[in-house]
């Protein structure tokens, strides 16, 4: 495990920008897993410009994303497809056939995680997967007890994940309560995974998973035992943190 230190979240987002184009140019085919939430919005913008201004093409590269709400089409502005339209797709030269998100108004939702899982595995696997961490150390929408070994699957979400992405919504209500999500067991197989953590309110969460137990009541924690994890963090998430 990997640590690189950032001053604050807009140098934490240019480190990570500049690792995943520094991969897209090394491999133009490859499959990214992306995330959505206020953590990656930085690392999106650099993406844009840099897109903008020195033409690195997606035209090869294939995303998964982590999950989707429940009940929520591609058109509701508040899915996690809106999202990534919104703030990178429409904005780069990806084709939309190269997209993949979990279907969060499919009839059968659990044949969707089977066939989320299929697909991926189909590409040949997620060469680097980008995620976020919550307060609870939840990655992607595996809250706190999910088993180690769950593939894509649907999560009853934490009231405490849900207060966090209200400031999406214009009341607390408006968010879902369930929604799907790739598995730890999933995200474990990423051949490398680059985590970005920022800010005060997630030094706690930090101290957790370098210094705690790995154990599934903290979904983080399943990292230390992955082989190739770089974490970008900048100094208020890193405050007070025993880095090894």
């Amino acid at each position: 495990m990997r640590i690189i230190q950032a001053n604050d979240y807009e140098h934490m987002s240019e480190l990570a920008a500049n690792y995943l184009i520094d991969k897209v140019q090394t491999n133009p085919a490859i499959v990214l897993g992306l995330a959505t939430g206020g953590t990656p919005l930085g690392t999106y913008k650099r993406l844009i410009k840099d897109y903008e201004q020195n033409g690195t093409s997606y035209k090869k590269v294939t995303t998964y994303n982590l999950d989707e709400y429940v009940g929520f089409s591609p058109e509701n502005p508040n899915s996690y497809h809106a999202f990534m339209y919104d703030n990178l797709f429409e904005k780069i030269d990806i084709p939309p056939t190269n997209i993949h998100l979990p279907s969060g108004t499919a009839l059968d939702l659990v044949e969707e995680c089977k066939g989320y899982e299929e697909r991926i595995e189909e590409a040949g696997g997620i060469d680097v997967q980008l995620l976020g961490m919550g307060s609870n150390g939840h990655i992607g929408f595996n809250e706190p007890g999910t088993s180690f070994q769950a593939t894509t699957h649907i999560v009853e979400l934490a009231q405490s994940t849900r207060e966090a992405n209200a400031r999406f919504f214009d009341d607390i209500k408006e968010v879902p309560y369930q929604a799907i999500t790739m598995g730890i067991a999933t995200i474990m197989k990423s051949k490398e995974i680059l985590l970005l953590v920022s800010g005060e309110s997630k030094n706690d969460a930090m101290k957790k998973l370098m210094e705690g137990e790995v154990d599934e009541s903290f979904p983080a924690s399943v990292l230390n035992k992955h082989s190739h994890v770089t974490i970008i963090a900048d100094k208020e998430a890193l405050s007070g943190v025993n880095v090894r």
